[in-house]
């Protein structure tokens, strides 16, 4: 049994449609990304398959149980962690957890011992007795991560985790999420780095209220309409790469270019003769990027 299964989802308020006949399928253990601009639906949808908001109409069962029918049981059943830090900033680590962990139900030994289990997990051990106000952003979300773990969710929803994290806490907070996944925790994520999509088992991407494609990272970079036939994409390594990228603008054979680093992507007809690339620089051929795979699907659909 997947853990996530929709048909049709959709959600409507008033004459304005903010998730359109989603068909979505979750494997249970794997880590999903859930990929869109702001705006394209993905917080609607998250709040539909949380039980928190009731589809227009759709279905959608979420660990065996139907949101509409059982919207608590989901709720229960599962854990979220949102993108800015919504614990209680007055409270102190261990009585945020506290807290939650009674929200849940648990009390007395089966409390204390949750409580060890993520603090452990999450390496709070120091910081049980700091106010979660004055921890860092990287420890604020481990703090908000090890939340909505106290009650073992089997799914947990994950919105733009390391939003606004250094990028060593977000290194660490990915090799959480690795751990959660070997124990067989479902995590669905959204994110808007393209190296964390790469991370996922599974991404699919919503724009303006409808799921677009839905695949591994590899799938999505086979497909046709990301390097169409009769194109390639080269990289070049310009000693004067931003001037190179305003010229290669003006050409109409360079049929997308942008900076990566140090080195120019280009797209670019397949019959370009190969000394007018090299006359720019070092050339290679690359495969397509994620973004690249996102920039050719959004501005196929605008």
């Amino acid at each position: 049994m997947n853990a996530i299964e929709t048909r049709g989802l959709t959600r409507k308020f008033g004459d304005f449609t903010a998730v359109d006949g989603l068909d979505l399928q979750v494997e249970r253990g794997s880590i999903f990304g859930f990929l869109g601009p702001n705006g394209s639906g993905k917080s609607t949808a998250i709040r539909m398959l949380s039980g928190l908001l009731e589809p227009t109409a759709g279905e959608a069962v979420v660990l065996g149980r139907d949101v509409q029918k059982d919207p608590e049981g989901v709720k229960r059943s599962i854990g979220y962690m949102n993108q800015a830090f919504s614990l209680y900033r007055d409270l102190t680590v261990r009585e945020n957890l506290n807290f939650f962990g009674r929200i849940y139900g648990l009390r007395g030994e089966h409390l204390s011992r949750r409580q060890r289990e993520v603090v452990n997990l999450v390496g709070l051990e120091k910081y049980l007795d700091r106010r979660s106000g004055q921890l860092s952003g990287g420890w604020k979300q481990r703090l908000a991560l090890a939340a909505a773990l106290i009650h073992e969710p089997e799914l947990v929803f994950l919105d733009e985790p390391t939003a606004g994290i250094d990028p060593v806490a977000r290194r660490d907070l990915w090799d959480l999420l690795f751990d959660l996944a070997g124990r067989g925790k479902t995590l669905f994520v959204t994110t808007h780095y393209m190296d964390e999509a790469e991370r996922c088992n599974e991404i699919a991407y919503i724009y303006l209220s409808r799921l677009m494609v839905k695949g591994t990272p590899a799938q999505l970079k086979a497909r046709p309409e990301v390097t169409p036939p009769g194109t390639r994409r080269v990289a070049v390594l310009s000693d004067q790469p931003a001037q190179t990228l305003a010229q290669l603008r003006q050409q109409k054979w360079a049929l997308d270019a942008t900076l990566v680093e140090s080195e120019i992507h280009i797209l670019l007809a397949a019959d370009t003769p190969q000394e007018r690339l090299e006359a720019l620089g070092r050339v290679r051929d690359i495969e397509p990027s994620l973004e690249d795979v996102f920039v050719a699907l959004t501005r196929a659909a605008a």
